[in-house]
């Protein structure tokens, strides 16, 4: 009687293993068989979205943002994408953030009909994205133009000398790591930044001229750093319509043959998720969003940590690191 009862139990255990295996196998063979067909192709069109107006937004400080630049990238080739709006709102970034971006749209526009609306403000390297779409649309009240560039750096060498510290370098050149913050430039350093300044300042007019109705001389003058609002840049011709996003969508429609029925989709770049529980729930308290990790600070939450006056001088900088 034990034995009937031990090979009974064998026989449950045995059933057990190979039903493990059977389902087992039966998982594996689905997995080859879906990396199969996707290595064929067959899932490149699931769950993508039909035609559509791409709605790109770039707002905050404007940096080498490489996720938001393989996403234009990808824009660029998708063939359900039949125009794209960009949501522009941005007192300005990095030289090297405004011309990797301003070429990725202009390899958009080249592909798609692309147009900017203009939310608050759209200043310095914010304009110059701007101005590589086709049509340049802002709100009456809107901020545009701050065409220049500015280098900035602190000087703390009266403050040194009044606590008593000195800084030691040794260095290759007199001009190496200069102007320094802590101590008076030496000869021809502050003269070797203006020349950088001008190379950019002279790159960006340039610009402005290729991409506006205007020649380089009527550029130069609107050039002088100052900011416009949306109806005197409409006067000067630094953007082409007021209004919002639905005039720029008319703009699409109108000149570009854009079917008025498409929805326009808002496109967000990929990027990747970082740090832990405390780290996401930290984030969460500090930007007041109840699905932020910190993936999620970027440049555009900034000033929701630091104050806004340190955003808002709408000036295309060159960052000088040591």
């Amino acid at each position: 009687m034990a034995l009937d009862i031990d090979m009974v139990l064998d026989r449950r255990l045995l059933r057990r293993r190979l039903t493990f295996w059977r389902i087992g196998a039966l998982v594996a063979i689905a997995i080859a068989a879906i990396a199969f067909l996707g290595a064929t192709g067959v899932f490149e069109n699931v769950g993508k979205p039909g035609e559509h107006i791409a709605r790109v937004t770039i707002n905050g400080m404007i940096t080498e943002d490489r996720p938001l630049l393989k996403m234009l990238d990808k824009i660029s080739k998708d063939d359900s994408v039949k125009g794209v709006i960009l949501s522009i709102d941005s007192p300005g970034g990095t030289t090297v953030g405004g011309e990797a971006i301003f070429e990725a749209v202009r390899k958009v526009a080249k592909e798609k009909p692309t147009t900017a609306s203009v939310g608050t403000l759209a200043a310095s390297a914010g304009y110059m994205i701007a101005s590589g779409s086709d049509h340049i649309v802002a709100r009456r009240s809107s901020i545009v133009g701050s065409i220049g560039v500015i280098f900035q750096y602190p000087q703390a060498s009266e403050l040194l000398d009044k606590i008593g510290v000195q800084l030691k370098e040794i260095k290759s050149s007199p001009l190496k790591a200069e102007p320094s913050p802590f101590h008076a430039p030496p000869p021809g350093a502050e003269a070797v930044i203006e020349e950088l300044i001008d190379d950019s300042y002279n790159w960006f007019v340039d610009l402005v001229t290729d991409r506006r109705p205007l020649n380089r001389a009527q550029v130069l003058k609107l050039a002088d750093g100052r900011i416009y609002s949306g109806q005197k840049g409409l006067e000067t011709k630094l953007i082409d319509a007021l209004g919002g996003e639905d005039i720029a969508k008319a703009w699409l429609v109108k000149e570009k043959g854009v079917s008025k029925d498409l929805k326009t989709l808002d496109w967000t770049p990929q990027r990747p998720r970082r740090g832990g529980l405390f780290a996401n729930t930290f984030t969460r308290w500090l930007l007041g969003k109840s699905d932020a990790s910190l993936r999620d600070i970027s440049a555009d939450d900034l000033p929701a940590v630091i104050p806004r006056r340190l955003f808002l001088d709408g000036l295309l900088s060159i960052w000088h690191g040591r």
